[in-house]
């Protein structure tokens, strides 16, 4: 498995079969590197999935859907709306679910956040927030938290699927802060690997993860920080 980050929280992870983009807030992304285009990453894309509807997630989705045909798996009301934007293989979920793509299974989880996309003054809802949980045969399962709040029940997240990769938002404000995120791994999860996100885009967001590491005090050396731009094997 090669996971690379994009910034903020968007990742691309590479499995035998599949190319899965998720969150791709590219253009417009401080944290986008400038060497790199929407087309480079979006190359061999074959599923993208989509946390919850804020801009700074759905980002570059309909452009990049529209034009690999890649499948999109959200939740029900976001793969509606982006139907209505003209994009057709559409994968509609909610937490609760455990859906077989082929190459991997992916679930969504609740996260503790909201939802919504800004069109013309106003905000459009679209759906629950959720963090989803990818399953790829032989390998660790992999949990990109989305943007969330600690909640209790990660507990049963981890208990349900045993993530081992855990793609964390760490950056205040809108998600945990550094502490909190710690927290949260410490006490819910037992990661092999940490990946920090949701940092480092916006001047009112932490800038890095230093925090955040810092206050994972034994459970440090499980910290990747990632450059933007950078596979990284997992």
């Amino acid at each position: 498995m090669k996971l690379t980050w994009y910034g903020h929280s968007a990742f691309k992870i590479d499995i035998d079969g599949a190319s899965i983009l998720i969150d791709p807030f590219l253009s417009g992304n401080p944290a986008f590197p400038e060497s790199l285009s929407v087309d480079e990453v979006s190359e061999g894309v074959t599923h993208l999935v989509l946390t919850h509807g804020h801009d700074d997630h759905i980002g570059d989705s309909i452009e990049i859907l529209k034009k690999t045909g890649a499948q999109l798996t959200a939740n029900f009301e976001i793969c509606m709306w982006a139907n209505r934007q003209g994009v057709e293989n559409i994968n509609p979920m909610n937490s609760g679910g455990l859906v077989n793509t082929g190459p991997f299974k992916i679930a969504l989880t609740k996260a503790e956040h909201s939802s919504s996309k800004q069109s013309d003054g106003e905000a459009i809802y679209l759906g629950n927030p959720h963090g989803v949980i990818i399953e790829v045969p032989g390998q660790k399962v992999l949990y990109h938290m989305g943007d969330t709040d600690i909640f209790s029940d990660m507990a049963l997240i981890n208990e349900i699927y045993r993530p081992k990769i855990g793609l964390v938002p760490i950056g205040d404000r809108f998600t945990m802060g550094g502490k909190v995120a710690a927290m949260a791994c410490k006490r819910f999860f037992d990661f092999d690997t940490i990946v920090p996100c949701h940092y480092g885009t916006f001047q009112i967001i932490d800038q890095t993860a230093d925090i955040f590491v810092d206050a994972l005090g034994a459970e440090r050396d499980k910290v990747q920080v990632l450059k933007s731009g950078y596979g990284y094997q997992i």
